[in-house]
């Protein structure tokens, strides 16, 4: 039994690719006892009752994260909260820097307020690699607000609500994956544009980023940032994997892409334990009485988590049955 199991919960964002999944799991395998789908686009929000055939458990706010009102108003009588919303494109947030501020990081902290005002127990917020050491305009707002959420604790200290963060690499087959561009390439027999050949990312499918999602929230007290441990791939990889036949070119990195991604920070790794399937990123300061797990192991001096420096690899057997599960 999942503590989400026979409970209220609210996703923000929830008509994504991650919502999509997380309401398949939560209807199919967790019992949840109600699922409010909170987001601002009324024609996916149609599309997703169609695909779950209007199940009764299901109930559809729509709104956007800027407005607390709102927030609040759908945060009645919620238990848990999954907070996915986000403008997530990072060329697009260069060329329009304050409407990610206004989303990802105001609407954060309007999800704070509206948690803790709302009595909801525990919130979860998904974050992304490029929140750690940021160079682009994404990445910097979703570092500020995983801070936002890990400090929201200090607020609710004399509450019930608490608050923790889970950081993940790229989603296979997610909604502006590279995956389904390179397979649309391949059938018309056209060559793959790739930015760098030595580029790596962290890969995750969706079932795992929801299964972790949801084991956060079994573990979490509040003020943690999970980071699941998973594999890199090699962008040439991937390529060979869903094109074998189709030649490959280079375009050169984008404006605000970095050619290897990093989870973890040498400067965060000091306040990192190692579980057996996570790292957990300690707050640095927790007056809500946090308590580090028992079986963590702490980590060298200069640890980093990166793309390129991985333990872990998948072949391009693996990527190839990944997509094509």
């Amino acid at each position: 039994m999942s503590i989400l199991s026979g409970s209220s919960v609210l996703i923000t964002g929830g008509t994504g690719s991650f919502g999509k999944a997380f309401i398949r799991h939560a209807l199919d395998s967790l019992g949840v006892r109600r699922l409010v789908v909170f987001s601002r686009d009324e024609l996916k929000q149609y599309e997703l009752r169609q695909l779950f055939d209007d199940d009764e458990r299901l109930r559809w706010f729509i709104g956007d994260v800027r407005d607390r009102d709102r927030l609040a108003r759908a945060m009645h009588g919620i238990d848990h909260v999954v907070h996915a919303a986000a403008l997530k494109q990072v060329d697009t947030a260069e060329y329009n820097p304050f409407e990610y501020v206004r989303t990802n990081v105001a609407g954060s902290q309007n999800v704070v307020e509206a948690a803790i005002d709302c009595g909801v127990r525990k919130v979860v917020a998904l974050s992304t690699d490029k929140a750690s050491s940021p160079i682009n305009l994404y990445g910097a707002t979703k570092l500020v607000a995983d801070k936002l959420f890990v400090s929201a604790n200090h607020y609710s200290a004399a509450y019930e609500t608490r608050f923790s963060v889970v950081r993940y690499g790229n989603v296979v087959g997610s909604r502006g994956s590279v995956v389904p561009f390179f397979l649309r390439l391949a059938e018309q027999g056209g060559s793959l544009p790739i930015t760098d050949k030595r580029m790596t990312r962290f890969w995750i499918t969706l079932d795992q980023a929801v299964r972790f999602v949801v084991d956060s929230f079994e573990l979490m007290q509040g003020g943690e940032l999970y980071v699941p441990r998973i594999p890199s791939m090699r962008i040439t990889d991937l390529a060979e994997a869903l094109a074998p036949q189709s030649p490959v070119y280079e375009i050169g990195i984008r404006p605000g892409e970095k050619l290897h991604e990093e989870m973890i920070g040498p400067d965060d790794g000091r306040r990192t334990l190692r579980l057996a399937d996570r790292y957990v990123v300690q707050p640095t300061i927790a007056t809500w009485g946090y308590a580090p797990p028992r079986t963590g192991e702490l980590l060298p001096e200069g640890f980093s988590y990166r793309s390129d420096t991985n333990e872990q690899w998948l072949s391009v057997d693996d990527l190839r049955s990944m997509v094509t599960a």
